[in-house]
């Protein structure tokens, strides 16, 4: 159904059962993953959201809905409150990728969909590609379906890293794709890697030593981060060059991409570096 369809629908069935001061703070935008509902719910309407994301399930086809909330922890947990069904583990379809994850438990963001499809086309047949940081496989998936290279995937979470698991068999690249459920910090690979992932944000300059040993002479690195726009465009390529420096690296910036606002007057942006070993 279209959202011009939709909205009205919704509107119509709950003008009927809302205060009328109210209607016109429903969420006029919502993220759909997989058959699960994100739903935006503003303060006033706190007293009738059950019904309220009953009614956008029915409407739009969702199996669930969570009210949206604030990603945390080290390794960015989603804090969603469950409004409507009982299961919110779905697949969801993209780029002909088949990610299955909980949405209640594990963050996917959609906004990060033009990085994901960028990723696809990156690799070379052959490579050996490391992603430090692989969660259900955002990133890498893409790289190992269409780039054909290989890729060592590691996801620190347990109950992520079991999805990552299931995805490598549901796109079928079992061939060349393996998952380790460990801190990326005690990967024993050193000089292996002709192209690193760092898709994590506000602390991977903490891991860019790592990720040099990782990687061969020549390497791609692709930093992700975010940033305050005020430093851009000095930021982050900076500091990545003088922790570089300071391992003995030089570095070549080839690429700087930005991805979303990461929260106001801050960017989550990617950087494609070149590494050379001095």
């Amino acid at each position: 159904m279209r959202t011009q369809v939709i909205k009205p629908r919704i509107r119509e069935i709950l003008s009927k059962e809302l205060p009328g001061n109210l209607v016109d703070l429903l969420p006029k935008r919502w993220v759909k993953i997989g058959d699960v509902l994100l739903l935006p719910i503003r303060p006033e309407l706190e007293p009738y959201k059950y019904r309220i994301a009953e009614v956008y399930a029915k409407v739009i086809g969702a199996k669930a809905v969570l009210k949206k909330g604030h990603i945390y922890g080290e390794t960015r947990k989603p804090n969603y409150e469950l409004l409507y069904g009982n299961d919110t583990i779905t697949i969801h379809v993209e780029n002909g990728i088949r990610y299955k994850l909980d949405v209640a438990r594990i963050m996917f963001s959609p906004a990060n969909v033009k990085e994901r499809v960028r990723m696809a086309s990156v690799a070379k047949p052959g490579e050996l590609v490391v992603d430090m940081f692989a969660g259900i496989g955002h990133l890498s998936l893409p790289i190992a379906v269409y780039g054909k290279a290989k890729v060592i995937a590691i996801e620190k979470d347990p109950y992520t890293f079991k999805f990552l698991v299931e995805n490598i068999h549901l796109n079928k690249v079992e061939d060349r794709m393996s998952a380790y459920n460990m801190d990326n910090r005690e990967f024993p690979g050193e000089n292996i890697a002709d192209r690193v992932l760092m898709g994590y944000v506000v602390k991977t300059h903490e891991f860019i030593p790592k990720a040099l040993s990782i990687a061969k002479d020549e390497a791609i690195i692709h930093y992700h981060n975010t940033v305050p726009e005020r430093l851009m465009p000095k930021e982050p390529f900076e500091t990545f060059k003088r922790i570089a420096h300071e391992h003995g690296y030089e570095v070549e910036k080839i690429n700087e991409i930005r991805i979303k606002r990461y929260a106001p007057g801050v960017w989550h942006v990617v950087l494609d570096l070149k590494i050379f070993k001095r």
